[in-house]
């Protein structure tokens, strides 16, 4: 197989992997999605994408990463990138991976603002692959109390390192609560009643 092949087949691996996530999808119809795409390649890429995917694309796991990884994000406004040692050091670290056009996490986020003194010494950390230009209102017509603050940050994944680093959800938004030692703590897909996030965050 070429170069060229083997990196379009690891793109629409990550595609399908992202396009599978969305507010009422479930590990079912991400399988259904990857089979069906198989049943359409041909058979020299059949033969061969078993050993590309288990080379190059993410795994689903049904587990999130014990420990956060080594990851490259990019600070949405500023375009500066933003890794594992730019995190703060006290308070539990909130990863929401999150599309800005979906409705349960617009409504989390909203929630989240409505309850930010509840949650202010932890850290948050709001993680899209989606379009920029998407992602760039979504505090501001969502969760407007959020914006500005020190402990919040809309970060872009441009290179989908948090499907390939630390988890594949089902659902959006996905949650994941560390401490500031690094260790996972809690996560949830999908969204959650508000008492039980500022119960977890704050735990």
């Amino acid at each position: 197989m070429t170069v060229r092949t083997t990196s379009i087949l690891t793109a629409a691996g990550i595609f399908l992997s992202v396009a599978a996530i969305s507010c009422d999808n479930n590990v079912k119809s991400t399988n259904s999605a990857a089979e069906a795409q198989s049943a359409d390649v041909g058979e020299e890429q059949s033969a061969t994408r078993p050993q590309t995917a288990t080379a190059q694309q993410p795994a689903p796991s049904s587990q999130p990463t014990p420990v956060i990884p080594d990851f490259t994000f990019y600070i949405l406004r500023s375009g500066i990138q933003f890794t594992k040692a730019d995190l703060a050091k006290k308070g539990n670290l909130v990863f929401i991976l999150f599309d800005p056009t979906c409705g349960h996490c617009q409504h989390e986020a909203s929630h989240l603002g409505e309850h930010y003194s509840e949650v202010q010494d932890a850290n948050f950390y709001f993680v899209s692959m989606n379009d920029p230009a998407l992602m760039s209102t979504f505090l501001e017509t969502h969760a407007k109390p959020l914006v500005g603050k020190d402990n919040v940050e809309l970060l872009y994944d441009k290179n989908a390192d948090f499907i390939n680093k630390f988890h594949i959800p089902s659902q959006y938004p996905a949650v994941y609560i560390y401490g500031n030692n690094g260790q996972l703590k809690e996560y949830w897909d999908g969204e959650r009643n508000i008492k039980d996030v500022v119960a977890a965050i704050r735990n």
